[in-house]
């Protein structure tokens, strides 16, 4: 079976010490080369009950940005701003979703596997990374719609799980879901 999702689950596990782990900590554990996991964990942290956090989804939207950004113009190390690094997160709260991400996690990796593997390259990794990088510029007003900041970020790691393990049909399921994702929030907005 296919572990890559829950061994970065493993990691940021191992990041947490204390009272709190910055997001320096996590960065350390997943290492600065990996864009994917990092690109992974930040959104799963807004999916989970840590996203009840206000400002959670504000802070994910910026961390994801410049993820992307950067994946864009090909960096080969994360570059996060000190002052991004040195924010940090509850470990009660960080402890409880990653455990509350476990099952979730450990189903969805009985699907994945490498295939279409073209769809992780460029030119075609640019299409999901650009749409992703306008929602993310959304995302801070999402934390006034319940749940749809969860979605955005449920998507985004959606994708970075695709990444993550070569799996370029779920980057299409991803692509085809953020297309989806206007007429969705509007919904939700409309129904509020």
């Amino acid at each position: 079976m296919n572990r890559a999702l829950s061994d970065v689950l493993d990691q940021l596990d191992g990041s947490i010490e204390g009272d709190s782990v910055s997001v320096e900590q996590i960065l350390e554990a997943l290492g600065d080369r990996s864009f994917a996991s990092v690109l992974l964990i930040f959104p799963l942290i807004a999916v989970s009950p840590a996203s009840a956090i206000p400002g959670v989804t504000a802070i994910v939207a910026v961390i994801v940005f410049m993820l992307v950004a950067q994946m864009i113009l090909g960096r080969k190390h994360v570059w996060l701003p000190s002052f991004i690094r040195r924010r940090r997160i509850s470990s009660a709260a960080l402890r409880k979703g990653t455990g509350w991400l476990r099952k979730p996690v450990v189903f969805v990796e009985r699907g994945l596997k490498a295939r279409l593997t073209f769809l992780i390259h460029r030119p075609w990794l640019y299409l999901p990374l650009g749409l992703i990088l306008v929602l993310t510029l959304f995302m801070p007003f999402m934390e006034f719609v319940p749940t749809s900041g969860s979605i955005a970020s449920a998507i985004i790691a959606l994708f970075a799980a695709g990444l993550l393990t070569r799996d370029g049909a779920v980057v299409l399921i991803s692509l085809l879901l953020l297309s989806a994702l206007p007429l969705l929030f509007w919904q939700l907005a409309t129904n509020v």
